[in-house]
């Protein structure tokens, strides 16, 4: 049975979230205290030093020899589930409403909106509050998979989109798989898949939160494996760097939404279609997979939660990169970021009844 008390420390682990949030948002949108260029100067902080050394702190406490396996099949299988419904309406839908798009490039976006989350900065803080350490761990786990796994996957599925010339992005220079021959209209040809898989990798290998995730898992298998207690001066180092990490990334979420023009920009529509994939469709998905897999009491409540966590910044920078949808996936951000602490504490006061 879920009190008040429980409630309360929900809502006193997010506090401090939204308070950096809140802070982030005010000294560009009403203090003036950063200009654009400056805000970008904040965003690297974050993605290159902060983020990665939170996400390395928590991975490399963590125990890999005593993975839950269920869990993350669960989640893998309910991201499967998305995949192949997405998949199937793409298949009977040969044009979207929206702009005559191909419906691939919604199942993209649909994928996105669905399944990756913020697992990271926003959950770790949650979880832990909700059902203690054990939880934390897990969805310290499901982080790093999401890291290292789905998100180059994500990536994979953007670089197929631009070689067969659905890609509004201009081509970098790790090479996008599209060929321009002569003609007025630009016939493009396919190139092979390891182009294809080159980009990727490049892009990946660019990706600090993916330094983070590997080194922290490869650092947790040795200390684990023969028994190592961490330097202090190394613990230290990590840490003094760790601690920044959730305050400056909230803070940086604040930033970001004080930059943008409006807080919803892709119409009320696509808004609420955002919302339901979200909130709804993803830890719908995530509750069958668990349950199929024979996952019962707070592990199943922790699976589907971190289901319904705000939306991951990620899906946006790579969507804005590709030019697809980032108006849908910015609404997401900060709408879902907003929507998701009512929406959570929902989720923890139905789920807490359950079973």
């Amino acid at each position: 049975m879920i009190g008040w008390g429980d409630v309360y420390k929900v809502v006193a682990a997010m506090a401090p979230l939204y308070f950096a949030l809140g802070l982030g948002y005010g000294s560009v949108r009403w203090w003036k205290l950063f200009t654009p260029e400056q805000c970008d100067a904040v965003n690297r902080l974050v993605a290159y030093f902060a983020v990665p050394f939170f996400a390395f702190d928590f991975a490399a406490r963590m125990d890999p020899y005593a993975l839950n396996c269920r869990v993350l099949a669960a989640d893998a299988l309910s991201k499967l589930a998305v995949a192949l419904a997405l998949a199937a309406w793409a298949a009977a839908s040969t044009r979207c409403r929206a702009g005559g798009e191909p419906a691939s490039s919604w199942c993209i976006t649909g994928f996105s909106l669905a399944t990756l989350n913020n697992t990271l900065v926003v959950g770790v803080p949650l979880l832990d509050a909700m059902y203690g350490g054990w939880a934390r761990d897990l969805v310290v786990q499901i982080s790093v998979v999401q890291i290292i796994v789905y998100f180059p996957l994500l990536l994979l599925a953007f670089e197929v989109r631009r070689a067969c010339g659905g890609g509004a992005g201009k081509p970098d220079a790790a090479g996008a798989g599209v060929v321009e021959d002569g003609g007025v209209e630009g016939r493009r040809r396919r190139e092979p898949v390891w182009p294809l898989v080159r980009a990727v990798w490049l892009k990946v290998a660019r990706n600090p939160n993916v330094y983070a995730g590997v080194l922290g898992v490869a650092w947790s298998c040795v200390t684990n494996r023969w028994h190592i207690v961490t330097p202090s001066i190394i613990e230290g180092s990590v840490l003094i760097m760790s601690r920044t990490g959730v305050g400056l990334a909230m803070f940086s979420m604040g930033l970001f939404m004080a930059l943008q023009e409006k807080i919803i920009v892709c119409g009320a529509g696509l808004t609420a279609l955002g919302m339901a994939l979200r909130f709804v469709a993803g830890p719908a998905a995530t509750a069958a997979g668990a349950v199929a897999l024979g996952l019962r009491g707070d592990v199943l409540r922790l699976a589907i939660i971190q289901a319904a966590l705000p939306q991951s910044i990620t899906t946006f920078v790579f969507a804005k990169e590709y030019g697809l949808h980032a108006d849908v996936l910015s609404t997401a951000v900060i709408f879902g970021t907003l929507a998701s602490l009512p929406v959570l504490i929902a989720y923890y006061i139905v789920l807490g009844f359950v079973g």
